[in-house]
């Protein structure tokens, strides 16, 4: 997943009402092979280990969940989608608890 693809998944959840977004870079490693790359001055080359990406996290009501994640399979064809629940939220400036928290 890309910088654009960030900002265009940013821009459509914006769109349906969601504001908040965490986005952070993370290195792993998937199902495929990285591309191999040139090291010490094109004179080697090796395949890195992890490769690098970026992990989006939402947290959203159920009611927003197949809009928010049909937005994210138009703008990413890499990557995947994990739907846990949260059991209990509260935000720290406002004291609201629960879904009015997120």
């Amino acid at each position: 997943m890309g910088e654009n693809e960030i900002s265009k998944i940013s821009e459509g959840l914006r769109k349906i009402g969601i504001g908040g977004l965490t986005v952070f870079k993370a290195k792993g490693r998937g199902k495929t092979i990285p591309k191999r790359i040139h090291a010490e001055l094109g004179t080697e080359i090796y395949t890195p280990e992890f490769s690098d990406s970026y992990v989006v996290l939402l947290v959203l009501p159920d009611t927003k969940m197949d809009e928010a994640i049909n937005i994210i399979k138009a703008n990413c064809k890499i990557g995947k989608v994990f739907v846990t629940p949260v059991i209990h939220a509260v935000d720290l400036a406002t004291g609201a608890e629960s879904e009015q928290a997120i």
